[in-house]
Formats: structure tokens, sequence, C-alpha cells
């Protein structure tokens, strides 16, 4: 699937929803079927700055295709970065690097996050997208 047809699913997905609290119990939902980043990579290299917990962000190249693994120290911020992954791994430099991030503010999350959660997101985006960038200048 490309990135813009993972980006509709979900947000079809979070639209079956009626208020926030349902939204958010599916988000913290899809951060406990996140697999796990491998321990070795819980390093002070991956983690991102900006965000209130700690958010390890892993990425490796596969082919043409950027593979990312995540884990975070809080539950509903692992299901942000969930989120995030579906979208963005197993894509390809390029197009992570050129697809929009609509998607976020369709299904409304950013207002409905703390500042400084809100933050954090932003951070894990410039992340992947500095991961995409990296192995994009290797291509």
């Amino acid at each position: 699937m490309t990135i813009q047809e993972l980006q509709n699913e979900i947000v079809d997905e979070f639209s079956m929803f009626d208020d926030w609290m349902q939204r958010y119990e599916y988000i913290i939902d899809l951060g406990k079927g996140l697999p796990l980043i491998d321990e070795q990579y819980k390093t002070e290299d991956n983690i991102i700055t900006g965000c209130q917990s700690k958010v390890w962000l892993h990425a490796e190249q596969q082919g043409d295709k950027i593979i990312f693994t995540a884990d975070s120290d809080a539950i509903l911020t692992k299901g942000i970065i969930a989120i995030l992954i579906r979208a963005f791994s197993n894509q390809k430099a390029s197009d992570i690097l050129d697809a929009n991030t609509n998607f976020i503010d369709e299904i409304g999350l950013k207002e409905h996050l703390s500042p400084t959660r809100a933050n954090g997101l932003v951070s894990m985006i410039k992340k992947l997208k500095m991961y995409a960038l990296a192995f994009n200048s290797k291509n």
C-alpha cells in the first residue's frame, strides 16, 4: 500500500469512533500492538528529543524500503508512534520525504493532545523524515 492509502485507512478507522475517549483507547491499543524495538537500539542516539516521555525510533534500510521500529515508556506516546510507523514504515525514502501528514489533522490528533505531546508528535515526524533524508542521500 502507498503512504496515502495507509493514511486514508487510518483516517477511516478513527472516523468509526464517536468521541475522543474511544480514540485514546484505540491509540493505546495500537501501541500495545507495536512490534518492539530491539533493546540494542534503545540508545541516546535513537531517542526523539522534544517528547515529554522517552521515545526511541530506529530505522534500517531493507532493499529500497525503510523499516522503522520504536518504543516508548508511555502508553499513549507508544500508540502515537505506532500510527506513524504504520503510515511510513516499509516505504521508499523518497516517498516518505514527499508524503504529507495531513491525516494527523484529519483525525484531530494534534488538537486533542497536550501542548508537550503535540510538540512530541511534531518531533516524531521530523525524526522519521530525517531518517528518510539520510537514507535517500545514500542512494
